[in-house]
């Protein structure tokens, strides 16, 4: 069959999707991975055929504006919120008010297009996309083809998507409004189809997440599929094929928030100042920029400007990061304690770290630090607890045996043929 994975050009949400786009190519399928230009070089880099498609979109440069998604006035539309937490129909309404216009019309409006063309054009069977890629739906209605959602962390847009209905049906006729039904029902129309909720959801949805840790929403059918790393072009160090003499650690901010995001609520340089008492080795993976603004790099710190998590994590005894996803499944994956500081970027009010960061503590295999108590020692302190705790290691090896009970991409191919073939 053949089978288009599209996403909008955001790198660590296309590298989360690979190892199933070379499941579906082993396994004998034409796959095009169809995305703005940006990331065209990303994407042949790993293997798989680019089809560049509409122009680059500029959300990057609004979310380096915090102002201009009102991140810092308190108000923000928080993704995480429980249903049970009495949020009301207005606060729901105004959240997608704000997330439509601001994020999701920015990165598929320049894609939209130009995608439902090379779809008519091609003629997949199926497509494959990522959950902030709505455009590829409304290709996949337009050309006929099957399509599935790839999640690359918890289940938040479904989840706030039910919320959402559930209120507005409470509603009387004339007080409801649904601007993202609207934005893509005013896309489908064009094409002689109409909107319906797996525009929004997918006809089913893949999950790497494993049971235990994973968000679902009613009304939606999840696919459960083992987390393959994938980290892009990589190259092992002499260094890290020798086992390390003390227990090592890795730092990481991951590859998307630095580049992403401008501030952080502690500074690198104070957290390594507080690292360096421990009797660790630390390997912290820094860009250039931070690595510029350093003044004193500690006797038991390596700084490094990337290494593959799939190498490093396996040699590790814990490892301290923000709360990404692919960190994180990565961490799990290989049975590796963390701690998580999901605001050491900024306060996450549409994201899943702090999420993800509390099922895990709940879970007995890591740690979670909130932003009102982040500081250097605390991070010291809690990551001692970490490596001294064996009951930490206990409960990573648990999950580790859940995800590798989960089906591989290659199964879950099998059964993706089924629905498109």
């Amino acid at each position: 069959m053949r089978v288009v994975i599209a996403t909008q050009a955001e790198k660590t949400h296309f590298l989360g999707m690979v190892p199933l786009g070379w499941a579906l190519r082993t396994a004998g399928h034409e796959v095009r991975v169809a995305s703005q230009p940006e990331l065209a070089e990303t994407i042949a880099d790993s293997g798989l055929t680019a089809v560049p498609v509409g122009r680059d979109h500029l959300f990057p440069y609004l979310l380096r504006s915090v102002k201009s998604l009102g991140l810092d006035d308190g108000t923000s539309f928080d993704m995480t919120a429980e249903p049970s937490a009495g949020v009301s129909w207005e606060y729901v309404r105004d959240g997608f008010r704000r997330l439509v216009p601001w994020w999701w019309k920015v990165v598929n409006e320049p894609l939209v297009g130009d995608l439902v063309a090379f779809c008519r054009e091609w003629r997949p069977d199926l497509v494959v996309w990522e959950p902030t890629t709505f455009a590829a739906p409304v290709a996949a209605r337009a050309c006929g083809a099957a399509h599935v959602r790839l999640l690359w962390g918890m289940d938040l847009f479904a989840r706030m998507r039910g919320l959402f209905l559930q209120l507005m049906a409470g509603r009387p006729a004339g007080e409801r409004e649904d601007v993202l039904a609207d934005w893509l029902g005013g896309h489908l129309g064009r094409f002689g189809e109409r909107f319906a909720e797996d525009v929004v959801c997918g006809q089913s949805t893949i999950d790497c997440l494993p049971a235990s840790l994973r968000l679902e929403a009613g009304g939606v059918e999840y696919v459960p599929m083992r987390y393959v790393p994938y980290n892009g072009r990589a190259v092992v160090p002499g260094w890290l094929r020798v086992p390390p003499r003390r227990p090592r650690v890795a730092l990481t901010l991951g590859s998307a928030a630095p580049e992403r995001v401008a501030g952080h609520l502690l500074s690198i340089q104070e957290l390594l100042t507080a690292l360096a008492g421990l009797d660790v080795e630390i390997v912290a993976t820094l860009t250039p920029d931070q690595r510029a603004r350093l003044t004193a790099v500690p006797d038991n710190v390596r700084i490094v400007d990337f290494v593959p998590l799939h190498v490093l994590l396996p040699t590790c005894s814990a490892v301290v990061h923000h709360g990404g996803a692919g960190t994180y499944s990565t961490a799990l994956l290989h049975g590796v304690p963390q701690l998580v500081v999901p605001d050491l970027i900024l306060p996450q009010y549409m994201f899943d770290e702090p999420l993800l960061a509390d099922r895990l503590a709940r879970s007995g295999a890591g740690l979670r630090i909130p932003a009102a108590e982040l500081s250097g020692p605390r991070v010291r302190d809690d990551l001692a607890r970490l490596l001294d705790d064996p009951a930490f290691r206990r409960s990573a090896d648990a999950l580790r045996g859940e995800m590798l009970a989960m089906p591989t991409p290659n199964e879950v191919v099998q059964r993706l043929e089924k629905p498109a073939g």
